[in-house]
């Protein structure tokens, strides 16, 4: 049956009308493509370039780069890397649970706007200086954010600023009217009185003073660490 549809329509005399009533004639079971099967008549088969030791993809970018996967798994795993045109910074404490849920929403926000500077304050390479001279217990009381310009955000403003980069501005934007912007700082200020105790974390006396200790039995060993 194969062979005689390639005799038509390799003939000159055989018309396209006629090929139509063959293969209409022809038992379904013949045309029809089944799923672990191609079909036996495929129009105008896509050219698919081979490599004589097997298929080679390459996947390029809009812009003509060549996209390595390996590298683009580690660059997005890699969240805390600078982005270069940050506008604001979020010093964060990295060992609160509850803190780190709202993290991790922003960071997966900043993939896409690369606004936001993560920095955890609980990890060694902290540097205050670097960072308008605010100290782990001065930023472990309240939440704090720099802008670019140097301008240091403390309360709910931080979290509207914060919002306000990667496109979320609407969630805060009714606290910067009174009476709501009070009411929302003064709310805000018995969560961050309490949120060591809310997540069975100790107090934070106990928590600046084993840092403390550590830093003092460390003092002389790099390869010490919390």
């Amino acid at each position: 049956m194969q062979m005689a549809l390639r005799l038509a329509a390799a003939s000159p005399v055989v018309r396209r009308t006629n090929i139509s009533l063959l293969l209409s004639s022809l038992p379904p079971y013949l045309t029809t493509k089944s799923p672990s099967s191609s079909s036996i008549f495929l129009p105008n088969p896509p050219f698919l370039p081979l490599n004589q030791n097997g298929p080679r993809y390459l996947i390029r970018a809009i812009s003509g780069t060549t996209v390595d996967p390996v590298t683009s798994k580690k660059e997005d795993a890699n969240d805390d890397k600078s982005p270069e045109n940050w506008k604001i910074k979020m010093l964060y404490d990295g060992e609160c649970p509850l803190c780190m849920r709202e993290v991790d929403m922003l960071r997966e926000r900043n993939k896409s706007y690369g606004t936001i500077k993560f920095l955890d304050i609980s990890s060694d390479e902290y540097r205050p200086e670097e960072n308008q001279g605010l100290d782990y217990e001065t930023v472990m009381g309240r939440i704090h954010a720099i802008l670019s310009d140097g301008t240091v955000v403390t309360d709910v403003e931080a979290f509207r600023r914060l919002y306000e980069a990667v496109g979320l501005g609407w969630v805060y934007a009714i606290t910067k009217y009174e009476p709501i912007a009070t009411i929302a700082d003064t709310v805000y200020g018995v969560w961050a009185k309490y949120r060591l105790q809310i997540t069975g974390r100790p107090s934070l006396e106990e928590v600046l003073e084993a840092r403390r200790k550590k830093e003092e039995m460390c003092k002389d060993s790099k390869a010490c660490k919390m």
